[in-house]
């Protein structure tokens, strides 16, 4: 298992958070943590950079959609960026790819 390290940063949009290591239980708690400690306005768009994600189970999953519920309660938006192909065919095989908006890279997003 690799750490999760996850890093900020604030765009014109909003905050960029860059998740890198492995998203999995026992880890997927700090992303929840970082996402609760936000303090997202309304027309923001937080973007969740995946482009150093290594696995993703499903209580990562479950940690970005509550990143999802948390962005919108607070009238923002959210992005998934540079989606790794295996975790973009789980969330597209469960229906999440037409609940998250799923951009290229952070940059795009």
């Amino acid at each position: 298992m690799t750490p999760l390290n996850i890093t900020r940063r604030d765009a014109a949009a909003g905050p960029v958070l860059h998740v890198a290591g492995d998203l999995v239980y026992g880890q997927a708690a700090a992303l929840r943590r970082e996402v609760e400690r936000l303090d997202l306005g309304a027309g923001q768009c937080l973007v969740i950079d995946l482009s150093g994600l290594g696995i993703c189970d499903s209580t990562g999953i479950t940690a970005l959609l509550a990143a999802r519920l948390h962005a919108h309660a607070a009238g923002a938006g959210i992005a998934l960026a540079a989606v790794p192909a295996g975790t973009l065919n789980v969330l597209t095989i469960v229906g999440l790819d037409r609940v998250f908006p799923i951009r290229a890279d952070a940059d795009t997003a």
